[in-house]
């Protein structure tokens, strides 16, 4: 299996909206707000593509600001079905199909739900893909725990956002690593102490 690479992969962020991230209990919600927001940032930096889909914005709100304002010039896909898939939506899939990119990284609220439901479909659709498990959470521990568990015997691989940003930036001498530093690995997690 090929490492990730800012060339072959696109990212896929599900749900990450302000009545979503309420309910979590998994996990510290800043710390998942935290993970998704770098994991947005590192994209932009290294331009790979992101595809943003919501579930009815009337209830949940709109995606968190933090990443919407990091790709402005792109449609943020409010699912025409309701459904937990992110995947069931028309315009979501084509996005990630028109990429052209069979490598997957995916994450969303639920962890159980519409982040489980996504990454299968992937699956099936014939991608590699790999589940971002700290951009992630659930309503209760157990949720998430189960959720990412039915990912990985499916057969999601799962990646931490600093694994996953190093494996996009794939070494130092990358000309984005200054930047990758100073805007996403000095804002989450131990690389904190490198700056």
């Amino acid at each position: 299996m090929d490492l990730l690479t800012d060339k072959n992969s696109v990212l896929v962020l599900v749900d990450y909206q302000p009545t979503m991230i309420k309910s979590i209990a998994s996990r510290d919600k800043t710390m998942i707000k935290s993970a998704v927001i770098c994991a947005a940032k590192a994209a932009r930096i290294l331009k790979v593509p992101v595809v943003l889909s919501f579930i009815n914005p009337q209830y949940n709100g709109d995606v968190f600001p933090e990443i919407t304002t990091l790709f402005q010039d792109q449609e943020v896909f409010a699912r025409e079905v309701p459904s937990f898939d992110a995947f069931e939506d028309e315009k979501t899939w084509n996005a990630v199909k028109k990429t052209g990119r069979k490598k997957i990284v995916v994450s969303g609220l639920w962890t159980s739900m519409c982040f489980t439901y996504t990454a299968l479909h992937g699956l099936k659709e014939g991608y590699e893909v790999y589940g971002l498990i700290d951009a992630a959470g659930d309503s209760t521990p157990d949720a998430h725990k189960y959720g990412v568990k039915r990912m990985l015997q499916a057969g999601v691989v799962p990646i931490t956002l600093e694994s996953l940003v190093s494996e996009w930036m794939h070494d130092w001498d990358n000309p984005k690593s200054a930047e990758l530093l100073e805007e996403v690995y000095s804002k989450y997690g131990a690389m904190i102490g490198l700056q």
